[in-house]
């Protein structure tokens, strides 16, 4: 019995101790299998789960044409404008690191009087429900107070951008409203190229593509106060202008879409803001009859100013222009199209997105 037992138990103690052995290497393979099978579905994911930033331009605006019609109940002024980006632009650093808290740092090589910035990144972090350390950097390049929305087109370039680091969805209609929250401008940097605005300027009506064009901007070193150039401007809104200013208007929208009268670009726009604006600055009125004399058509203050454009047939033209106004802050510009705009800002947040779909959709949105 002893014998018996002992084979038994030498038996069962092999037997034993080969199957801790098998059972220590299935554990290990099935633990290389899972940390191989973890590798790849991290491959997969796009993206860290850590900090996240994309350097992008945000591109000033013109107004070919600018109708002020009367002052609404809410406050604002009835306006009619045909709006268009052109190649000057801000560069802004946009870096976001996922938190329980939120804190926003603005920070740049000038200093921005109203935070614009860091409010558009506050409403967009609402409105996605997340939270984290927002850091914007911002490389100013367009001219301030000078008509050309650069604020404006910072603020959405916030709403563009933060969505994407952030790994959120935000519609376009959601970003418009918030857009529209931030100023009457802003709605329209969600779109870019040419585009109709109407109310305030934050309904908009996109115009075909126009030719890239080439002019010169003006930037005189005074800044124009809007509410100023509004208020002096109220007393000439009566219904007879309101009447010939929309007729006037509806003409120029057509030559804008391509209609057969030609092209807004070619053709005299008018701002109604020049008259209050000029008497008050003849500086301004001056340097706009120098670009007519070069050859500008149209050469028109751009919003209720400072800056004041031209825009000519050939670089040449261009290069004439910017060589007579040499003593004056100028700077050559193209008129930026719509499908020219969002290239641009799929290159600068292609490691970002997925497709080429507008607004821009963020690879790590799940």
């Amino acid at each position: 019995m002893r014998r018996q037992s002992g084979r038994c138990g030498r038996h069962g103690g092999t037997d034993l101790s080969e199957w801790a052995q098998k059972a220590r290497r299935l554990r290990r393979l099935f633990a290389a299998a899972v940390r191989q099978m973890s590798g790849a579905s991290a491959a997969k994911r796009p993206g860290p789960r850590g900090r996240r930033q994309a350097q992008v331009l945000a591109f000033a605006k013109i107004n070919l044409d600018l109708r002020v019609l009367h002052r609404r109940p809410d406050g604002f002024h009835e306006l009619r404008t045909i709006f268009q980006t052109l190649s000057l632009a801000d560069r802004i650093q946009i870096a976001y690191t996922p938190s329980l808290k939120t804190s926003i740092r603005v920070s740049g090589n000038v200093e921005i009087p109203d935070n614009l910035l860091g409010r558009a990144a506050k409403l967009c972090l609402e409105a996605m429900r997340s939270t984290g350390a927002v850091e914007l950097e911002l490389d100013k390049r367009i001219p301030m107070g000078a008509g050309l929305g650069g604020g404006s087109s910072d603020a959405a370039a916030v709403l563009l951008t933060l969505p994407v680091v952030v790994g959120k969805r935000l519609e376009l209609p959601e970003l418009i409203g918030l857009a529209a929250e931030l100023g009457s401008d802003v709605p329209f940097f969600l779109l870019g190229g040419r585009a109709v605005g109407v109310g305030r300027g934050t309904e908009l009506y996109p115009l075909p593509d126009g030719p890239a064009q080439r002019g010169v901007l003006i930037a005189p070193e005074l800044q124009v106060a809007t509410a100023e150039a509004y208020a002096r401007l109220s007393p000439q809104l009566t219904s007879e202008s309101q009447e010939n200013k929309m007729v006037s208007f509806q003409s120029q929208t057509w030559q804008a879409s391509g209609g057969p009268a030609g092209r807004a670009d070619s053709e005299a726009g008018q701002n109604d803001f020049e008259e209050v604006v000029f008497e008050r600055h003849p500086q301004l009125d001056a340097l706009k009859r120098r670009l007519q004399k070069l050859g500008a058509a149209p050469a028109l203050m751009s919003g209720s100013g400072s800056a004041i454009f031209g825009l000519f047939s050939d670089r040449e033209q261009v290069r004439r222009a910017v060589q007579s106004l040499r003593e004056e802050r100028v700077f050559p510009i193209t008129l930026v199209s719509r499908s020219r705009y969002r290239s641009e800002w799929s290159k600068r947040l292609q490691s970002h997105t997925r497709g080429n779909l507008w607004p821009p959709q963020s690879r790590y949105a799940r």
